[in-house]
């Protein structure tokens, strides 16, 4: 299998130390439906372009320039060759600024994962060195990196025989969940309605598989377009969900029942398969 192009070379700066490392994304969008924008009358594909606001003209790549807004309608010109110095200065160095515990680092900061490698047989004996210092010391390196040309704050920590890099969200990109949750009733929950429910997730315990996981969403848009290219009916879509809570001890009842029949019928399985 061809190792993915990595997105990002540099250096990671752990005090004097300088380790050449390289970044590769850690998900990729492979398999997902993408769709072209059309135009109705002859389902030619149809392409986006800058207008002029003042002419109302196309403006080909040539002669767009970027531009800050100092007040209205008084622009900056900032120049390709600033931007490309400002990025050569740096572009290049994944500063460590400091450590935290594992697990220190709220799931909800959490963006975009990274692996990252050595970027050379000369770098690979000071990568594991800091990997396995990590490791052995159970800490979250702090760091911050110019990635896409955007400033980082990110999260390094040992992931198998190389590490992990999660670019972090700030604090302003963050809803407090206390003003979400504010206007939500004081419920005093039914000891036995809590316990029946227990009961329900003891028995559909589970463990964390993401092979299992199925987009839904994807595999019904695909049998749309399966239907539509081979001229048949589309799928019918799935009935909407109907709240069924009238007496909700009765429905945790009913629900433990089912439950229950489909462990017998699982273990029941099981023993046939054996």
């Amino acid at each position: 299998m061809a190792v993915p192009r990595a997105v990002w070379k540099g250096y990671l700066t752990l005090g004097a130390v300088n380790c050449g490392v390289k970044l590769v994304g850690a998900t990729s969008e492979a398999g997902k439906i993408h769709f072209r924008i059309l135009n109705r009358k002859d389902r030619q594909p149809v392409k986006s372009a800058y207008l002029d606001e003042a002419t109302g003209e196309t403006v080909g790549p040539e002669a767009q320039v970027k531009g800050y807004e100092t007040k209205a309608n008084e622009y900056l010109v900032i120049d390709p060759e600033d931007v490309k110095a400002l990025k050569a200065r740096t572009g290049h160095t994944l500063d460590i600024e400091g450590f935290v515990d594992a697990g220190a680092v709220d799931q909800i900061y959490r963006d975009k994962p990274y692996y990252m490698v050595p970027a050379d047989h000369g770098a690979e004996e000071a990568f594991a060195v800091i990997r396995e210092a990590l490791h052995r010391k159970k800490k979250a390196a702090m760091g911050c990196i110019v990635l896409y040309q955007k400033t980082h704050h990110v999260a390094i920590e040992p992931e198998g025989d190389g590490m992990m890099m999660t670019t972090l969200r700030y604090e302003r990109q963050i809803v407090e969940a206390k003003g979400v949750f504010a206007g939500l009733a004081k419920i005093k929950v039914d000891p036995e309605m809590a316990d029946i429910a227990g009961l329900i997730i003891d028995r559909k315990k589970t463990s964390f598989d993401p092979s299992r996981f199925e987009d839904r969403y994807e595999e019904a848009l695909a049998a749309l377009i399966e239907a539509k290219r081979s001229g048949k009916k589309p799928p019918e879509p799935a009935p909407k969900p109907k709240e069924n809570v009238v007496n909700l001890m009765d429905v945790l009842k009913k629900s433990l029942a089912s439950e229950g029949k489909s462990a017998r019928a699982g273990k029941a399985r099981k023993k046939s398969a054996a």
